[in-house]
């Protein structure tokens, strides 16, 4: 298998909040660090109200959608990270475009209260 990389997204059985269980999900790579990656959580499950300054949206219109590997239209929560395994990681789907990395740069700052 491939090793992930940073800013490539996978399926992954990405684990719940309270840790009992996971669900395979698209994740978007944050960073690599030797057996363990960190991560957040890829939802196609969009809300109806105001998206959260924390989310980026990639829409199924987007000019680079294909580039993702994802099949319909996606939230990247950059509230929901996680610190996985090697072993947890099924199959790349494809890849963060490089329009899009700043926008989840920003929205993580957000998530962890950074300043820049």
């Amino acid at each position: 298998m491939m090793l992930p990389k940073t800013n490539e997204i996978w399926l992954v059985r990405f684990p719940f909040s309270d840790l009992t269980s996971s669900k395979l999900r698209p994740a978007l790579i944050i960073s690599v660090h030797r057996e363990e990656v960190i991560l957040v959580g890829i939802f196609s499950k969009i809300p109806d109200i105001a998206l959260q300054d924390n989310w980026v949206l990639i829409s199924e219109q987007y000019l680079n959608f294909q580039q993702t590997g994802l099949k319909k239209s996606s939230l990247i929560r950059t509230d929901k990270i996680a610190t996985v395994s090697k072993e947890l990681f099924v199959k790349q789907l494809g890849f963060l475009p490089v329009d899009l990395i700043s926008l989840v740069h920003n929205a993580l700052k957000k998530s962890l209260n950074l300043s820049d």
